[in-house]
C-alpha cells in the first residue's frame, strides 16, 4: 500500500513532462472530463467501470497539483485531519 504522498509522486515521475508540455488549464479540463466520465459511470451503476474512473481522478487530481507546487496528501490533513472543518467533530455535526 502506498500513500497519497507516494502516489502523486508516482504520477509525476510518470508524467510531468507531459504534464508541463499541457500546463494547468489543459490539465484541469482533463481532470473535469474525468469527473464527467464519473458521473456517466454512477448512472449505469457500473462498479468496475467507476473504479477505474476514481482512479482516472485521483490520478489527474495528483498532476494538477503537481504542476501547481500543491502536497495533496498534506493539503487534505491539514484541512481535514482534526474532523470537519467547520464543527472539529469527527463524525461531523454540522446541522
Amino acid at each position: 500500500m502506498v500513500s497519497i504522498k507516494e502516489f502523486q509522486e508516482l504520477m509525476k515521475k510518470i508524467y510531468i513532462e507531459k504534464d508541463k508540455a499541457r500546463g494547468v488549464s489543459n490539465t484541469f479540463l482533463w481532470l473535469v472530463s474525468e469527473v464527467g466520465e464519473f458521473a456517466n459511470s454512477l448512472v449505469k451503476n457500473d462498479k468496475k467501470e467507476l473504479e477505474n474512473e476514481v482512479a482516472d481522478i485521483l490520478a489527474w487530481l495528483c498532476s494538477e497539483c503537481n504542476l501547481l507546487g500543491i502536497e495533496l496528501e498534506k493539503a487534505a490533513l491539514k484541512k481535514y485531519g482534526n474532523g470537519c472543518p467547520k464543527c472539529h467533530s469527527i463524525p461531523c455535526n454540522c446541522k
